[in-house]
């Protein structure tokens, strides 16, 4: 009598190892010896997914499926039909997943079971992905019912997860909040499947993502990148894992490592229509960072190969025309994105660049309207992003009035948000807007210390564009590269004046003319005090 099957063993342990290529590889070898049972034909197919080898998961399924039709277990052979039309919903064929629902449910007829809640997830996509967040929010808190009463954890998270998304989109955030904080544990626990555990990492942190919830989405990338470390073989959710890591890294000012990942994903993402839109979310990011460091020859490659894959390249290639000196193109293109864009939380995405590029444009009108819009969005859904962006956008209109005092109201309110969020480049930019008030209200002494600490950030994050923007605005007004204050502070150095004097002479303190004068020695050139008075003189500055 012959024994069992020894890779057949050591394939089932492998997979409660989550060690995938081992699974993989004993399964398949037990199945090339004896068909496998449709038991363990999904594990084979679990172990398929997790690998990104789709091919082989919808194979074993469908071989499950047709194996529990034969032995009358109807209930087994919906579940196998459901995650099939669920992976090809996924990857973009909606009609080969349309086909295997409707398998399912004619499979299952009218009985009462998980599986028919199981088939309210299509249904509850399909309203949420058409803006009907309401409707879907309750088709997933019918779906969670079912869940509970027939004690299916695995249904019960993936519909409390979308419960959240829908929450966050109607600006229910602390009702969402909760959810996805409660959603934390149950997938890192290990409660659930691994299929679904993956599913609600990478759809709670893009729901975080989307609706700009920061500091959730940072927490979830974390837990994720610890998820998929603690697997290193697998490939299904590293590619969108990098896209995500690329956005939060980004923000936080780690633009080579925000780059590195954002290059990853899109290397593994270039497969199915679905991770092609993904593969274009990663390219997107990619355009945003060679934009923010200057190589704007990169970035239009980058936007362009992002909008090839369908995903929409705004506002990252608005800004980017903004930046080449063509603030007509960028209105039109901005104009265009905002107005095919009607839900609340894309069109957030959106506005802090229509308000940029209208100011430039000189539309003031149109930029005091979207920063009102963008205050109104940040009221309702409350995310620390959306306050400071808002802040930022009114401080940025109200500068542009001629109204440096209530721009300065709002850009502190915003300078502290940033802070808090710990986005650098948010909060150079941030400082460069109250020093250029401070400037209006003659405040020289604070102006200096703001342009100071944003050059900085923006010379230590690589963002060339700012740095050449902040030195011919507000660094080069005067001659030899010296600024206005700069050529006052020389020619009193030229004429003999000490720092003291000269402090008391412009009405500044003697600590601002000591870095007046540290900061003119650089620019041209001179060793000491007496070469920088020689210069003014060569120079006609005396």
């Amino acid at each position: 009598m012959q024994g069992p099957d020894p890779d057949l063993a050591r394939g089932r342990q492998a997979y409660a190892d989550a060690a995938w290529l081992d699974a993989s590889a004993h399964l398949s070898r037990a199945d090339e010896g004896a068909p496998l049972e449709p038991a363990d034909l999904e594990l084979l197919a679990t172990a398929s997914y997790m690998l990104g080898n789709d091919a082989v998961y919808a194979a074993c399924l469908e071989r499950a499926h047709h194996a529990y039709l034969s032995a009358g277990k109807t209930r087994r052979a919906a579940r196998c039909a459901i995650w099939i039309g669920h992976n090809r919903l996924f990857r973009g064929d909606p009609v080969q997943a349309n086909g295997w629902f409707a398998r399912a449910h004619r499979v299952l007829g009218n009985e009462d079971c998980v599986e028919a809640g199981y088939l309210l997830i299509p249904q509850w996509l399909t309203e949420m992905d058409r803006g009907d967040f309401e409707r879907g929010y309750a088709t997933a808190v019918r779906a969670e019912g079912v869940a509970e009463r027939f004690g299916d954890i695995d249904l019960a998270w993936l519909a409390r997860d979308d419960q959240a998304r829908a929450l966050l989109n109607l600006g229910r955030v602390d009702q969402a909040l909760r959810l996805v904080d409660e959603a934390m544990i149950a997938a890192t626990s290990a409660e659930l499947s691994p299929i679904v555990t993956g599913i609600v990492y990478c759809n709670t942190l893009a729901f975080c993502q989307d609706a700009l919830e920061v500091a959730h989405a940072r927490e979830w990338m974390l837990a994720l990148l610890r998820w998929c470390d603690s697997q290193p073989a697998m490939v299904e959710h590293n590619g969108l894992c990098q896209v995500h890591r690329a956005e939060v890294l980004e923000l936080g000012g780690a633009w080579s490592d925000a780059l590195d990942a954002a290059e990853l994903a899109a290397g593994r993402l270039d497969q199915g229509v679905l991770n092609q839109f993904a593969g274009g979310r990663a390219r997107y990011r990619q355009g945003e960072i060679h934009r923010l460091r200057g190589d704007f020859e990169a970035a239009e490659q980058a936007f362009r190969a992002a909008g090839v894959r369908g995903y929409e390249p705004q506002p990252g290639l608005a800004l980017l025309r903004l930046g080449q000196g063509d603030p007509a193109s960028a209105a039109a293109a901005i104009r265009r994105a905002l107005c095919e864009t009607v839900q609340r939380l894309p069109r957030a995405r959106l506005l802090p660049a229509f308000v940029q590029i209208m100011l430039a444009a000189g539309k003031l009108d149109d930029a005091s309207s979207a920063a009102a819009e963008l205050k109104e969005i940040a009221r309702s859904q409350g995310t620390t992003v959306l306050r400071a962006q808002a802040a930022y956008a009114t401080g940025a209109v109200a500068l542009a009035a001629d109204a440096p005092a209530d721009a300065l109201v709002a850009l502190r309110l915003a300078l502290g948000r940033w802070l808090r969020l710990a986005a650098p480049y948010e909060v150079a930019r941030t400082r460069t807007l109250i020093a250029l008030a401070c400037r209006a209200l003659a405040d020289e002494d604070t102006a200096a210390m703001e342009l100071d600490a944003a050059l900085a950030s923006f010379t230590a994050m690589g963002a060339l564009p700012d740095v050449a923007r902040l030195d011919a605005l507000l660094f080069r007004r005067g001659r030899h590269g010296l600024t206005e204050r700069e050529e006052e502070v020389l020619r009193l150095v030229a004429v003999g004046r000490s720092n003291r004097q000269i402090a008391t002479t412009l009405m500044i303190s003697e600590h601002t003319v000591a870095r007046h004068v540290q900061n003119i020695l650089a620019k041209v050139g001179a060793s000491s005090r007496t070469a920088a008075s020689v210069f003014a003189h060569k120079h006609g500055l005396v």
